[in-house]
């Protein structure tokens, strides 16, 4: 929003004209600046961004999920299950039979007549994704989680490290021999995917799989998750969303080189470094040009460089299609429809979706403004993967790449701390670059346009050595964080707003655990890692609770009460689940946990 500073002066008459003039001017601009931020932000001259073209497949099964909407209602609807739908033959024989359906006024179709066309054309959802043994599962590995002593909660970790059984596949025969009748994508080796809904890899999920499986000592498994990714990037130039078609026009939080990075800690794998830093460099510059790259002038007049979300999408995204369409409805013209669909897809590409986070009005979705704003966690992202391909060209002998990287690490160390830190709150802020327009190449930094909103992705930055090995700077975020009304009996909360969105509170996520205690835990400081400690023992129990009551994991958990699991967003709560198991894992090789400790909640 618009920063207003007034000046003092010696003539009082003057002073006191002036200052009605300002109050006017000021009541004035406030108003128009409200009106403003309550808006879609509008481009200069219409939504000329970038749309990457999607498949005739899945233009069609967009109406077909429309079409079963209007026949089944939307009570326990899953608009992903259809767009997910593989064909048995051609795409035109498909669509002559869809359009012989006979139909009611509102465009719905007899059940029977319905179920009978789904049966007689289209192989079941995440039929194409078969199941993979994987190679390198162990029912109890060697040297499994030495630290932890109590023989319940090992017989527990025990049956986590199962489920990495439970979610491994590979994309089927039928995906190679005829892609034209798949929405999911070709993968070169195995995958292991979240679980429930999502069957398909998934990429910020990923890395979390990936801390688990390496608790488990499945390193061939998660080299093959990489090799996966890194196929799309030589394919599409960026880490897709998920490895479907409906995913081309947007990535997700980029953690490849953390993957990699993590990979290598562990085995020495050099072979996957340099198969995987060509891939690395172009991921970063995608990330670095284009729309996705933002220039900030700070109040010394030095210009940072940081990034942003922008998905190349402004129609409904087609897994969510039926939903988007109904948010739309409330919007007066088409631009501010396209408007909106963009903001939504870029959200989606933030792996947060949704929060008021991305809100002008966090009461109100189609208010979403997710390209406006500079996200304090992406660029720790960004930050992590320059220091990682810092590390990994140094690795195999590339000097001059890694001094390169060291630079560009600290350049966005110094814009990190420029734009988003915050010295009163103690945290960093995620930062507004504007008031409704996204035209501009070049912001001038204002200290009001920080989101002074407390979200768990404020403390990302402790994740970083370059953050957490200062150990005043460590002090004060470790007070902010335990008096920030985050933390709370079964761990840290996602924001302080009860929204109704899954990003928000009560809702507690896995990677926003791990991140901070991680980082607080590297710190080096006694009081950080006990802090880290009781967070994560918190998250153990909770996660535990729940498994006993429900025999599954949980993509969420809310955290206002030991053993519950979360809820809110636009489907339903999911299990399986990925990343939830390995941050468990992770939690329990760091922590471990005695033999006399009560895993119950207390």
């Amino acid at each position: 929003m618009a920063c207003f500073h007034s000046q003092n002066s010696k003539r009082p008459v003057f002073s006191f004209f002036l200052s009605i003039l300002f109050l006017f001017m000021f009541l004035l601009q406030t108003s128009t600046t409200v009106a403003k931020a309550l808006s879609p932000p509008q481009p200069c001259s219409g939504d000329t961004g970038p749309v990457v073209p999607t498949t005739p497949l899945v233009i069609f099964l967009e109406r077909v999920q429309e079409t079963a909407l209007k026949t089944f209602g939307g009570n326990n609807f899953d608009q992903k299950l259809y767009v997910d739908l593989s064909l048995k033959s051609n795409l035109s024989t498909t669509v002559e039979a869809f359009e012989k359906l006979p139909r009611g006024e509102n465009g719905s179709v007899a059940v029977p007549d319905f179920q009978e066309f789904i049966e007689n054309h289209f192989g079941a959802a995440g039929d194409d994704l078969v199941y993979a043994e994987p190679a390198d599962f162990v029912p109890e590995p060697e040297g499994f989680l030495p630290k932890v002593l109590n023989p319940e909660v090992r017989a527990w970790a025990l049956e986590v490290n199962s489920l990495w059984k439970n979610l491994s596949r590979k994309v089927s025969d039928s995906v190679l021999d005829r892609p034209e009748l798949h929405t999911l994508l070709p993968l070169p080796g195995p995958v292991v995917i979240p679980g429930s809904r999502f069957k398909e890899v998934y990429y910020w999920d990923s890395y979390w799989i990936i801390r688990g499986l390496l608790a488990s000592k499945m390193y061939e498994t998660a080299k093959s998750i990489v090799t996966n990714l890194v196929s799309l990037i030589e394919i599409y130039g960026y880490v897709l969303n998920g490895a479907r078609a409906y995913y081309t026009n947007r990535s997700q939080p980029p953690l490849l080189s953390a993957m990699v990075r993590a990979i290598y800690n562990r085995t020495s794998d050099l072979e996957l470094v340099k198969m995987a830093l060509p891939a690395l460099l172009k991921e970063h510059q995608f990330w670095n040009s284009g729309l996705h790259k933002v220039t900030i002038q700070d109040g010394e007049a030095n210009s940072h460089i940081l990034s942003r979300y922008y998905a190349m999408w402004n129609k409904p995204r087609p897994e969510s299609s039926t939903i988007d369409k109904a948010h739309a409805s409330k919007l007066s013209n088409d631009f501010e429809k396209e408007q909106f669909y963009r903001e939504v897809a870029s959200t989606a590409e933030s792996g947060c979706d949704f929060s008021t986070r991305w809100m002008r009005n966090t009461s109100d979705i189609t208010t979403l403004s997710t390209t406006s704003i500079l996200p304090v966690d992406l660029n720790v992202f960004i930050l992590r993967m320059e220091l990682d391909i810092a590390f990994l060209a140094k690795v195999v002998g590339d000097n001059g790449t890694s001094e390169s990287f060291s630079k560009a690490s600290l350049a966005r160390k110094a814009a990190i701390n420029s734009v988003f830190w915050n010295e009163e709150n103690g945290q960093w802020l995620d930062y507004w670059t504007n008031n409704g327009t996204t035209c501009e190449e070049s912001h001038t930094w204002q200290a009001c346009n920080q989101n002074h909103n407390v979200y768990a992705s404020n403390y990302a930055p402790l994740w970083i050595d370059l953050f957490n090995s200062d150990t005043s700077l460590v002090e004060k975020v470790r007070q902010s964080l335990q008096s920030s009304g985050l933390v709370w009996a079964a761990g840290i909360a996602t924001s302080t707003i009860k929204s109704g969105q899954q990003w928000d509170f009560p809702n507690g996520w896995a990677p926003l655990q791990h991140m901070i205690v991680e980082g607080l835990v590297r710190s080096g400081s006694q009081e950080a890692r006990s802090l880290a400690e009781d967070i994560a023992v918190r998250w153990i129990r909770t996660n535990y609770a729940a498994y006993k009551e429900t025999g599954v994991m949980h993509e969420k958990y809310s955290v206002d009460k030991c053993g519950a699991f979360g809820g809110g967003g636009y489907y339903v709560p999911q299990t399986g689940f990925g990343w939830s198991n390995g941050v468990v894992l992770a939690f329990l090789e760091e922590f471990g946990w005695p033999q006399d400790l009560k895993i119950d909640c207390q």
